[in-house]
């Protein structure tokens, strides 16, 4: 599962992050978006795009084709 395919509210564990993309994987880990990381899902922009979540206490946005490159898996 992907964390664009969550919806608001969920909370998950980041498995892994931009894998294919060196460019975007450095990117998303400068952001704090890494492996072990657990992410709530906040809300989406009204069109869908972009998406905002909350990593520890930091507030992010990123595009749903960057949330589509980050693997990860349910939380309680």
């Amino acid at each position: 599962m992907t964390l664009a395919e969550l919806n608001r509210q969920q909370r998950c564990r980041i498995i892994r992050a931009g894998e294919q993309d060196s460019e975007l994987q450095s990117r998303l880990y400068a952001l704090g978006l890494y492996p072990g990381i657990e992410v709530e899902v906040l809300r989406f922009a009204p069109v869908g795009d972009p998406i905002q979540v909350r990593a520890g206490s930091t507030l992010l946005s990123i595009r749903k084709s960057e949330a589509s490159a980050i693997e990860v898996e349910h939380t309680p």
